[in-house]
């Protein structure tokens, strides 16, 4: 499993989770408190911005919610009082996670054209894809954004593409 995040303004490395680790909320935390916070206060410093993710298990729990609103300045919140669970994004949403419409696909493509022998190969392949995915590309990516947001309207929350 692989972890990243994105911004218009720049990517964080690949987060490679070792096999049979599960993602719960002690994890994610972790991969946020070690990867994310410190890149996004670097990148953007005091500027406004909003941090995305979906509605994950280990992304709702309310630790992390709580993590969250100590350590972002804004965040797409998950309501959760103990029966609701549901958030300001939809749970399953990959036409509006630009790392599900793009990036992704765009390792794949590079990355896995040819069979790898090893984990180790496929990684160093992700790496290498990853690192040329440049600005450019990433703020195209996210310029994107508002027409999905738009055509999501459209279609009255269900899938558009």
């Amino acid at each position: 499993m692989v972890w990243a995040a994105i911004s218009r303004r720049g990517k964080t490395p690949l987060v490679f989770v070792e096999e049979g680790v599960k993602i719960d909320r002690h994890v994610y935390m972790d991969m946020l408190r070690w990867h994310m916070l410190d890149w996004a206060n670097g990148l953007f410093e005091d500027e406004e911005r909003c941090f995305q993710q979906d509605e994950a298990p280990s992304h709702k729990a309310e630790e992390v919610q709580r993590f969250l609103e100590k350590n972002c300045p804004d965040f797409i919140k998950v309501d959760i009082s103990p029966k609701r669970q549901i958030g300001e994004w939809p749970p399953n949403s990959p036409d509006l996670n630009p790392l599900d419409y793009a990036i992704w696909s765009i390792l794949e493509e590079k990355a896995c054209a040819k069979p790898h022998p090893t984990v180790e190969s496929l990684k160093r392949a992700l790496i290498k894809a990853w690192d040329e995915i440049t600005i450019e590309m990433l703020e195209k990516i996210v310029d994107n954004f508002p027409k999905r947001l738009e055509a999501c309207v459209e279609a009255k929350g269900g899938h558009f593409e």
